[in-house]
């Protein structure tokens, strides 16, 4: 049903899709994949400043740890297009917004 509901917009194109996964997402939507890994340590500190406790925190360390959605994307889509980019600071998050500006205008450059 998500699918079915985001699809008329999706076919529009200029979309960005935030999820935690993406194993029933059609690849033709999609020209990038980013998946944003942090170090554990920090991730750790992070998901208990939000609140999480127990299985929750267990779990999201664990596939952070286990690089599962990396994996899942690079399964559920050609790997070419799925890029890994660094969650652990400011710095890092800057960084990141930079080059998808740069990869957002490429694709403008190269599809209009």
């Amino acid at each position: 049903q998500v699918v079915d509901e985001l699809e008329g917009r999706m076919s529009q194109g200029g979309v960005v899709v935030d999820y935690h996964g993406c194993d029933f997402f059609p690849e033709r939507w999609f020209h990038v994949v980013l998946v944003l890994r942090a170090d554990n340590s920090r991730l750790y500190q992070r998901l208990q400043s939000r609140g999480y406790t127990g299985k929750k925190l267990q779990d999201n360390i664990e596939c952070e740890i286990f690089q599962t959605l990396y994996e899942e994307a690079v399964l559920s889509y050609r790997k070419e297009i799925v890029h890994q980019l660094p969650s652990n600071t400011p710095e890092d998050l800057e960084r990141n917004l930079d080059q998808i500006m740069q990869w957002i205008e490429q694709w403008m450059k190269d599809n209009n």
